[in-house]
């Protein structure tokens, strides 16, 4: 089954030099390629997209990397489409439509839900079983109040903000947001209503009329870089616990036919039945190793309606129990 992967953003290198490290050295800490940023296109693998930051944290060694990232850091190493935000009228549609554009440059997809009172923005991470850097999620969150505050040119705080890992220090990151990082059960940040709507001073409507046909095309290239079988095991990544995946469900958010899905799949060499059991399978040995969740819960997590369908299933994938690959995987050296 082929991997996913995403593109790493060219301005990486002009950032990298505004923050006085080697990206050299970064490259070697994460095992990468030397000349990985040197190359005209990259495209990283989560868990390769997971080590680079890793190298970036251990060649700069700050508990504070994301508040230096979100402070020091010029507008100019701005990737286009965090450009494209700041030319947007307000934070809500510049974060709408940094949303259009984040999973294909990241293994997180952005919501963006709003009520009459509040809008949120939640950081979804899809690398299940492949949990990502505590500094890069939470420059995630703080670049959002960056970015308000860039576009409106006062300081705007957010009402909450969670994570599911804090990190070290808190209260400097207390001090920038205006309000306590808590720990939570989502990667999310929430402002009131009227501060999401707070117009833009950098707002041009006609840059970014004449940016977004570029936008578009690139998106347009990443997106068909994609397979169609990377984006199901996307989708089931995050529909399992629910259940809901079902071929005609996970079509349908897939935005296409079942006929066409199951079309593209076979173009592919695969099949919906074999991604859903590999993903699984995967899922599996994950919670396996990694946790103490008990092995009805994994079931659960897995989509399965009832333990004994696991144990029937994982028996016919590895022909051992649940219990017996654990203690098998820790045993191992």
């Amino acid at each position: 089954m082929h991997s996913t992967t995403y593109a790493l953003d060219s301005t990486w290198r002009p950032l990298l030099k505004d923050l006085g490290v080697s990206g050299a050295n970064i490259l070697r800490r994460a095992g990468l390629p030397e000349d990985l940023l040197l190359r005209p296109s990259v495209r990283l693998e989560a868990e390769d997209f997971h080590r680079f930051w890793q190298g970036i944290e251990a060649e700069i060694a700050d508990p504070l990397l994301p508040l230096r990232l979100c402070r020091d850091v010029r507008s100019e190493s701005f990737s286009p489409p965090l450009f494209a935000a700041l030319c947007s009228p307000n934070l809500l549609v510049a974060a709408q439509r940094i949303a259009r554009y984040k999973a294909l440059v990241a293994p997180v997809r952005l919501e963006v839900r709003e009520d009459e009172q509040e809008v949120a923005f939640e950081f979804v991470w899809l690398s299940a079983g492949n949990k990502p850097p505590t500094s890069l999620v939470v420059t995630e969150l703080l670049f959002v109040v960056t970015l308000a505050r860039m576009g409106t040119r006062e300081v705007v705080n957010p009402l909450m903000v969670t994570t599911t890992a804090l990190p070290l220090e808190t209260t400097p990151y207390a001090d920038f947001l205006g309000v306590n990082l808590k720990k939570g059960s989502a990667h999310c940040i929430t402002f009131s209503k009227a501060d999401a709507l707070r117009p833009f001073l950098t707002s041009n409507e006609e840059i970014w009329a004449a940016f977004e046909p570029e936008l578009r095309t690139r998106l347009a290239q990443l997106d068909a870089s994609v397979q169609v079988g990377q984006r199901v095991r996307s989708v089931l990544l995050e529909a399992l616990p629910g259940g809901g995946v079902g071929m005609e469900a996970v079509a349908r958010r897939l935005g296409m036919s079942q006929r066409s899905l199951q079309r593209h799949l076979e173009q592919e060499g695969l099949t919906y039945t074999g991604l859903l059991q590999a993903t699984r399978q995967s899922l599996a040995q994950h919670y396996l190793l990694k946790t103490d969740l008990p092995t009805a819960e994994i079931s659960f997590l897995l989509g399965f309606d009832e333990p004994n369908s696991f144990f029937r299933a994982f028996r016919g994938w590895t022909g051992q129990t649940p219990d017996g690959l654990r203690q098998l995987l820790r045993a191992a050296p």
